[in-house]
């Protein structure tokens, strides 16, 4: 099995008294997610779900994506992806159906990072233990028969992109 998380791209701070779940992104952001965008259609990524935070700003990061992504993807808006911390995430992947090989998570900081980190473990690489910057993604290769068997430490970090970076890595699941 496959997981992808996407960091939601920058967002802007121009009003501070806006909601924080209804930040837009900012025109960085825009930028950056449309980097990302491409680099998902380049790498052939191609999941079959995509679970996405309903904040604005990661929204508009998967509607930025969406091209780049299977048409008939199922997309999946879920409250607990904004509010959930990486327990939260872990327990919901948990539940994913096991057709469900690759799945394209869409969500926030530090959940995504403790997720990540939590499921790779000591093979993580500093790059994600210092940071997960905004529109970066993070691929893992989870060697388990299904969602719910999926363990802490077991997961193989097959990419990490980050959109303002010559470091970016891929290797063979």
């Amino acid at each position: 099995m496959i997981l992808h998380l996407v960091r939601h791209a920058k967002s802007s701070w121009d009003d501070p008294g806006q909601v924080d779940a209804e930040r837009p992104l900012a025109p960085r952001g825009e930028r950056d997610a449309q980097r990302l965008a491409r680099h998902l259609e380049e790498a052939g990524i191609a999941p079959s779900l995509v679970l996405c935070s309903p904040a604005r700003r990661a929204r508009q990061t998967l509607e930025i994506v969406h091209a780049a992504l299977p048409p008939q993807i199922d997309m999946v808006v879920e409250a607990g992806v904004y509010s959930g911390d990486a327990d939260d995430l872990l327990a919901r992947l948990r539940h994913l159906p096991r057709a469900a090989g690759e799945v394209l998570l869409v969500g926030h900081n530090p959940a995504l990072q403790d997720l990540a980190l939590a499921l790779s473990g000591r093979a993580a690489p500093r790059e994600l233990r210092a940071k997960l910057p905004t529109a970066a993604l993070v691929s893992l290769h989870l060697p388990a028969t299904s969602w719910r068997a999926i363990r802490p430490g077991s997961a193989e970090i097959i990419e990490m992109w980050r959109p303002r970076s010559d470091s970016n890595r891929r290797s063979p699941p």
